[in-house]
């Protein structure tokens, strides 16, 4: 470098020699560098998933060894708690004469077809109810009026109207299914944001098209939030139905028990409806997190 006749700093002409990046472009370009995830972040994340599973199973183990011990104590009254002992006994002899398969397939088969004549009306209704305000506005005060009456203060009036056979059952589990359905389905729909639809209408999309292409699949995480409260409420309906209006059914199996006083075969029943109750959560739970993808909890 020289110095001009002017006195001032001349810069060298030789392309080699670059300028120095300034601590802005320096900062920008560090910027631009990709971090690699940490190693230890999986680790962790691997670490607290092993945690939970070993809690999921631990705990349900040490409360049953919890009772079992008390029972065997005489801390705990054997005559009204039977110790996971003997329920685990009388489970396995109701299993080995097949009166357990009995009374819980026809509980299935009743919650089954109850179901679908519930949860079929309740998302037409519910997606007619966000599609359409003239819908929303006659609809949604008759739907607000009938849901808060628990199910089973009907089942009489049931009774009454398709007698006291299968039918009647069937008629209690859908009217359940029914407002869950109806309710979820309509908020779901409501709550797709509203740049799908103006990508619809943009594109001069029908409306039948909108509604199979965007209303369905933006509503359908609250959809199966339904059924999974649906089918949780539909064997806690049947199950107090049996109670009363039945000779079969795992109810049927608890009140008979209770009445005969055989406390044993009474917790069997008790056990399998929550086994039931676990299994449909499960089994919904993974069907979301594996066909629905785009759902609130799965997007991690």
């Amino acid at each position: 470098m020289s110095i001009s006749h002017r006195g001032w700093p001349r810069t060298s002409r030789n392309p080699s020699c670059k300028p120095s990046p300034t601590r802005q472009e320096t900062d920008m370009a560090e910027d631009l560098i990709p971090i690699e995830p940490s190693r230890d972040i999986g680790h962790a994340e691997r670490r607290r998933q092993r945690l939970e599973r070993l809690l999921s199973v631990a705990t349900p183990l040490i409360i049953l060894a919890a009772w079992e011990a008390l029972v065997r104590a005489g801390l705990v009254d054997a005559r009204l708690f039977s110790s996971p002992s003997q329920i685990a006994g009388t489970f396995w002899a109701l299993a080995q004469s097949g009166e357990l398969a009995r009374h819980v397939g026809i509980s299935l088969v009743r919650i089954g077809i109850g179901f679908a004549l519930g949860a079929i009306p309740g998302v037409l209704t519910g997606v007619a109810i966000g599609l359409s305000p003239l819908v929303r506005a006659v609809l949604s005060p008759v739907i607000a009026s009938l849901y808060p009456i628990p199910k089973i203060a009907i089942f009489p009036l049931i009774m009454v109207i398709f007698g006291i056979g299968e039918v009647s059952k069937y008629v209690l589990v859908a009217i359940a299914v029914f407002f869950f359905m109806a309710i979820n389905s309509a908020a779901g729909v409501l709550n797709v944001e509203r740049i799908y639809w103006d990508v619809g209408h943009s594109f001069r999309v029908g409306r039948l098209r909108r509604i199979l292409t965007i209303a369905l699949p933006g509503a359908l995480p609250m959809i199966i939030a339904g059924i999974r409260l649906s089918l949780g409420v539909s064997l806690l309906v049947l199950v107090s139905a049996e109670f009363v209006g039945s000779k079969s059914g795992i109810g049927f199996l608890v009140w008979d028990s209770w009445q005969t006083f055989n406390i044993e075969t009474m917790f069997v029943g008790i056990v399998v409806i929550g086994a039931l109750g676990w299994i449909f959560f499960t089994v919904v739970d993974e069907f979301e997190r594996r066909f629905l993808p785009w759902a609130p909890g799965n997007r991690r």
